[in-house]
């Protein structure tokens, strides 16, 4: 199956039809140049002019105008609760992605962290979903 033509363009909003999807983890969405691989199997090359954080986009236009959606992967996390506002000083602190929720912090596992978030009263839990974390300042 030959590749699909290139995608230069983001697209921050649904278009009217999408062509196919692209299932990325959070390290997978930013991205500058990089070969993906839809979930029906065809590929395509992806050209930014910069590094970009994909979770700011609804996906891709390629080159020819089809369109494809990025969808966050499930991912393996760390669902942080307690003292929220105390917890999320101390990730931040440590340059932690983090996604921030009314009621809970998601994190990428890390044993360090864990050990931390606990000596500090965090309860803990793991989950299994996509993550999204706020973005850089």
């Amino acid at each position: 199956m030959p590749d699909l033509p290139p995608a230069r363009t983001l697209l921050p909003q649904a278009p009217a039809t999408c062509y196919d999807l692209v299932i990325l983890t959070y390290d997978e969405r930013l991205i500058r140049r990089k070969r993906l691989t839809t979930v029906h199997g065809e590929s395509f090359l992806v050209d930014l002019p910069a590094v970009t954080n994909l979770d700011d986009f609804w996906g891709f236009q390629l080159d020819d105008g089809r369109t494809i959606q990025v969808i966050a992967a499930e991912e393996s996390l760390l669902q942080i609760t307690g003292d929220l506002p105390r917890l999320c000083w101390h990730i931040g602190n440590r340059h932690t992605p983090c996604q921030v929720e009314p009621n809970r912090l998601l994190i990428r596992r890390d044993h360090v962290l864990e050990n931390m978030l606990r000596q500090l009263g965090a309860t803990l839990t793991l989950v299994t979903e996509p993550f999204t974390p706020e973005g850089g300042a």
